[in-house]
């Protein structure tokens, strides 16, 4: 499998992802670099080819421009529905 920039999924993602699947290189990267996964058991978990996760860490590590900002897009999205969720929650409701 290859990392693909372009078709349905990324549209609804936005971001770079495994062709064929909606896992992002983001959250192949992290699982292996940031949470301490081998590559073989995010592969494992993800159904997916060892070397799609191999590609996925090449194309987080040889763009890290784009992967910058697409980190900075989820933060401003994640920071946009919580300001969402507490302008509407309703009063005495309170998350656990």
């Amino acid at each position: 499998m290859a990392v693909q920039t372009s078709g349905v999924a990324e549209k609804l993602l936005d971001e770079p992802h495994v062709e064929g699947r909606r896992i992002s290189v983001l959250q192949l990267r992290d699982r292996v670099e940031e949470i301490g996964d081998t590559p073989q058991a995010t592969a494992a978990d993800y159904d997916l080819d060892l070397a799609a996760v191999y590609q996925a860490l090449a194309y987080y590590h040889t763009h890290p421009e784009k992967m910058a900002a697409v980190r900075e897009a989820r933060k401003e999205q994640t920071d946009a529905h919580r300001e969402e969720i507490n302008a509407t929650r309703p009063d005495g409701v309170a998350p656990p």
